[in-house]
């Protein structure tokens, strides 16, 4: 049985015991109600003090069941109680030490900083991916519930270096901060970039002209959701089919179409091919519609561009295909 029900219930019979016992003395010894509960009191709490008044022969047969009855009762709730404390203790400390474990294994994560609504949406894609994740949270509630979603976390506040820390920043890959506050933002930016120069941030901007301050923090990009999400709606009503078709692509729902990001290992098969060569179109049946050469986007490439090491394929098809040019590029197949 579980510990808060094993007390719930225990409470309960004590309390009916109570009852019971201040009733019984109140018919056989007719007294008050008020003597007949300290009376009870005193009897299942052994205490020792002499009865209010002397007791009938009737009334020392009820006292005898009382003890027999009452001792075992506030023996089992006291010990439901211990065990509830103990187990509730033991399981917390079990817990952390758990996470804490799991925290120490992460390698090339990414830390997410807030769980809002945006921290919670950007938390959901990245488990449906699976891309490995922290979660750094000071308000305790919010924790709560980022327990019950199964994600890592840690609780504090993501402007102090120790918590940085603990989500392991020395050896993750990114940083999301999604507070509410851009000043918080701006900070949390300054300290994340002061102890991983090589991390890359994705802050978010909340006002007008936050992006720059955010840039300038150290940011690698600033983005405004309420921009992105006027623009979005915007886009719906002026290109609603190009709008669905994305939706479709990069939804993670869809499970027959997906447009994905897959970067080009030095040792893979594709390194030094053109796309007519590497056949990705022909035996995989994927769409490059796009090639990121450095800081270069080139959008829909000819078939003659030549593949070359760290570049990243933009490629557009099903997700069995899209996994299997993952392992081609980089480098295992």
């Amino acid at each position: 049985m579980d510990p808060l029900r094993k007390i719930l219930l225990s409470l309960l019979t004590l309390a009916v015991l109570i009852g019971g016992g201040t009733l019984g003395y109140a018919l056989i010894e007719q007294w008050s109600v008020f003597e007949s509960l300290y009376m009870t009191v005193i009897t299942l709490a052994t205490v020792g003090y002499r009865e209010v008044y002397d007791l009938s022969y009737e009334g020392k047969v009820f006292t005898i069941i009382l003890i027999v009855f009452g001792v075992g009762t506030i023996a089992y709730t006291i010990g439901s109680m211990f065990q509830f404390m103990v187990e509730g203790q033991l399981r917390r400390l079990l817990g952390r030490k758990k996470l804490q474990k799991q925290i120490s294994k992460l390698r090339g994560h990414y830390i997410i900083c807030g769980y809002g609504r945006i921290g919670r949406l950007i938390s959901r894609d990245f488990a449906a991916k699976p891309l490995p994740f922290i979660i750094v949270e000071q308000d305790t509630e919010r924790c709560r519930h980022i327990d019950e979603d199964g994600h890592l976390y840690v609780e504090g506040d993501a402007t102090h270096d120790e918590v940085l820390e603990q989500a392991g920043i020395h050896r993750a890959k990114g940083l999301i901060t999604v507070v509410t506050s851009d000043a918080s933002n701006v900070f949390i930016t300054l300290t994340a970039r002061g102890i991983n120069p090589e991390l890359y941030i994705l802050a978010r901007a909340n006002e007008d002209g936050s992006e720059i301050k955010l840039l300038r923090a150290g940011a690698n990009r600033a983005v405004s959701p309420y921009t992105m999400g006027a623009s979005r709606m915007a886009q719906a009503v002026l290109r609603p089919s190009v709008v669905d078709f994305i939706d479709i692509a990069i939804g993670r729902e869809n499970i027959e179409l997906q447009m994905e990001e897959i970067k080009v290992a030095a040792d893979s098969n594709l390194t030094g091919k053109t796309l007519i060569t590497s056949a990705i179109r022909k035996d995989l049946g994927l769409i490059i519609v796009g090639i990121k050469k450095g800081n270069q986007m080139k959008f829909n490439p000819d078939p003659g561009t030549e593949i070359n090491r760290g570049d990243i394929l933009i490629a557009l098809g099903e997700q069995p295909e899209i996994k299997r040019l993952e392992i081609i590029a980089s480098g295992q197949g």
